[in-house]
């Protein structure tokens, strides 16, 4: 979460009526990318009052990729969910999920009915068909943050990408080491709080430029 202050309590909320319904052991990881608003002091109140919950703070806003290999490092269980606290997803459609657990050490989300402007899903669409030219990765929607993970998968796992090309880098460098991987629609809901700042320029040049390192080490 980066400045989520409008969605941090909902999306923790959710999570935790949600989760019993799947899991007899779970936690809730907050991590807040060194946010300017009240979402830390939020998370921080919402982990106070329920030890089911755990926040990591940055101190600055360190990107995408960055928050995601905190949470991976800060959880303790066999598997791994995670998603955006922008409450774009229904936590429910774990369910969707679940059933590929046993043949996949990978479950990943493609948005249906993606509820983004127009200029997010032609950025999509260029960048999902890039990622197949560039590293054969054959995905409907390789950036979807929806997915499920089995923790095993990153023992030794060096990841470098700390801004957008995180997806793309666990999925490419889980698939070598033979990982297997499953893809599930699920529905894809307007965002009613906050601002997305997945195009802006400063993030677009930083997936880019981490584009071309991945490449030229994965090659």
């Amino acid at each position: 979460m980066h400045n989520e202050e409008g969605n941090v309590e909902e999306a923790a909320r959710r999570a935790l009526e949600i989760l019993p319904r799947f899991a007899s052991q779970f936690e809730v990881i907050l991590i807040d990318d060194g946010s300017s608003d009240r979402t830390g002091e939020i998370a921080d109140r919402i982990a106070a009052g329920d030890p089911r919950v755990r926040v990591v703070h940055h101190p600055a806003n360190r990107g995408y990729g960055a928050a995601l290999k905190s949470g991976i490092a800060a959880s303790r269980n066999e598997w791994i969910f995670y998603t955006d606290g922008d409450n774009q997803f229904d936590l429910a459609e774990i369910a969707l999920l679940l059933p590929h657990c046993g043949s996949n050490e990978i479950v990943t989300g493609y948005r249906i009915g993606r509820c983004d402007p127009f200029h997010r899903r032609a950025n999509a669409w260029i960048f999902n068909r890039a990622m197949r030219l560039l590293f054969g990765l054959r995905l409907r929607d390789a950036d979807c943050a929806f997915k499920l993970y089995r923790a095993s998968i990153f023992d030794g796992m060096a990841l470098m990408s700390e801004g957008a090309m995180i997806d793309v880098e666990i999925l490419v460098r889980a698939r070598r080491i033979g990982a297997r991987i499953a893809e599930v629609g699920v529905r894809h809901y307007p965002r009613t709080s906050g601002r997305q700042s997945g195009a802006s320029p400063r993030v677009v040049f930083r997936a880019l430029r981490e584009l071309l390192r991945l490449r030229r080490v994965l090659r």
